[in-house]
């Protein structure tokens, strides 16, 4: 990858930031647009290196099929699926993308980023069983979620995840689901493939170059400053159009370009660690991924989950999250982040959310002081013959989640992302966190559609070729998803 600027100073597009949303643009952008001009831009040494990377990030594959939070339960006891079918259609997207660049010849194999990997759901007590087969039943009547099997049975529990079941109280409430078409995807795998692909298409990728100024022309154009990072020479370049894709570093760019888009919207970093264990013995008895309930009060991104990931051809466990915290944005990121991110359009939002959020200041704090024998105390509840020593602590990546002004505008903490569009269409940025990188062809979908809306009826075409379902709900069309899983699933190698 090049570390000099492009031959032309004018490209039609610039990406900042080199993680899975830029690299995700950059594949439609080359479907739609082939003849385009593009240029990438990221701070680091190499593409993929901050939340996109694989230990950064629980990596999932969130099809939600298994995170409680996407289903929550109403006071009459009722389970409330919508946003597990919203974000389940996203992966099915995703996956369709990622299946026609495997036939176009994305280079290497797609075991690379994707392995089949069931999702389990797991609750213990009483009312944890009453809603998961609550939860069970709303999800089955989705063709979405075909497949789903439900036990509380401890016996074949003992079958789906023996580590979890080892020594656990005879007499004690469980029940579960599972759903074996489930995946793990490594996104820094991922986006590694997607960028490579882009580069060889023409695309100019440049390590080492700090984007630091957004600056809007009189011709509606974009002059886009960047620095290097080990020279600290600045070079400037101009663009029609311009996407910020810099994780939490987006905030801070967008607030420099001005867009008044962005007036009122602060961000909240939340930094996640894991208990992480690469014993064969252990891993060869946890061959899925399982998440559990928050606590009670607990915030959303607190749901624990024991998975197992395959990165860089090895296997390990994450146990986690771990909450901690740090005021930088990313973690290559600067101290002064946060404070110098709050503006006086911001300030009542951030204050706001001071107030109201103290649940999670408290569950911060709280995590922050727990002993390391606290945290194994937490592991034994997932895995209760977990000895300390096999198990060592990981720091993921900085999310910062968003902080804006409701509809009523009352100030609120967001755990999702938000896309910002400005200057006519001609500059975007993403915020937030998770579901995040299992979306990302939805969300760039939805840039396409909101910046180039004088374009993308000529797109269509080319996008349906590339995603079939695009513009049509799988959840209403039982062929159609039926017909995409099994290619997308013999394309993926997603057989075994």
């Amino acid at each position: 990858m090049s570390t000099e600027l492009a031959p032309s100073t004018d490209p039609d597009v610039v990406l900042v930031g080199g993680g899975i949303m830029s690299a995700t643009l950059a594949a439609l952008l080359g479907v739609v647009a082939p003849d385009w001009s593009v240029a990438l831009f990221e701070s680091g040494s190499e593409v993929a290196g901050e939340s996109s990377d694989a230990w950064n990030n629980a990596g999932t594959g969130h099809a939600a099929l298994c995170e409680l939070n996407y289903t929550p339960a109403d006071p009459d006891g009722s389970v409330d699926v919508t946003k597990a079918v919203t974000i389940n259609e996203q992966f099915q997207v995703s996956r369709q993308l990622w299946s026609h660049l495997v036939r176009a010849g994305l280079t290497g194999s797609p075991k690379e980023f994707i392995t089949p990997v069931p999702h389990l759901s797991f609750v213990t007590g009483e009312a944890g069983r009453r809603y998961m087969r609550t939860r069970y039943e709303a999800m089955s009547a989705s063709p979405l979620f075909a497949g789903m099997e439900y036990t509380d049975d401890a016996a074949v529990l003992a079958g789906w995840v023996p580590l979890m079941m080892a020594g656990r109280p005879a007499d004690q409430v469980v029940a579960a689901t599972r759903a074996v078409a489930g995946t793990d995807v490594d996104f820094g795998s991922l986006t590694r493939l997607l960028v490579d692909a882009a580069e060889q298409r023409g695309v100019h990728v440049h390590c080492h170059q700090r984007v630091t100024e957004l600056e809007r022309r009189t011709d509606g154009r974009w002059t886009v400053t960047v620095r290097d990072t080990r020279s600290g020479e600045e070079r400037s370049v101009r663009a029609r159009f311009v996407f910020v894709g810099a994780g939490g570093g987006a905030l801070p760019l967008l607030q420099r370009a001005g867009i008044p888009e962005i007036r009122g919207f602060g961000g909240f970093p939340v930094s996640g660690r894991f208990l992480r264990t690469r014993s064969p013995e252990l891993v060869s008895a946890h061959q899925a991924k399982v998440y559990g309930q928050a606590a009670v009060g607990a915030p959303p991104m607190s749901v624990p989950h024991l998975d197992l990931r395959l990165i860089d051809g090895d296997h390990a466990l994450l146990f986690g999250p771990y909450a901690g915290w740090s005021p930088k944005f990313l973690k290559a990121g600067s101290v002064f982040d946060l404070p110098l991110s709050v503006k006086p359009d911001n300030l009542g939002s951030m204050l706001g959310v001071a107030r109201t959020e103290m649940a999670l200041t408290r569950y911060l704090v709280g995590e922050l002081l727990q002993s390391r024998g606290a945290r194994h105390r937490t592991l034994t509840e997932f895995v209760p013959l977990a000895e300390e020593q096999h198990w060592d602590m990981i720091t993921a990546g900085q999310r910062v989640q968003v902080v804006k002004r409701d509809a009523g505008g009352r100030p609120v903490l967001q755990f999702g992302t938000e896309l910002v569009v400005g200057g006519e269409g001609t500059i975007a940025g993403l915020l937030g966190a998770s579901p995040g990188a299992s979306t990302a062809v939805s969300a760039m979908l939805t840039v396409l559609e909101r910046c180039f809306p004088d374009r993308i009826d000529g797109w269509r075409p080319l996008l349906r070729e590339a995603i079939p379902s695009y513009g049509r709900r799988l959840a209403d069309d039982p062929a159609l998803l039926a017909e995409i899983r099994a290619e997308t699933t013999q394309t993926l190698e997603l057989n075994g």
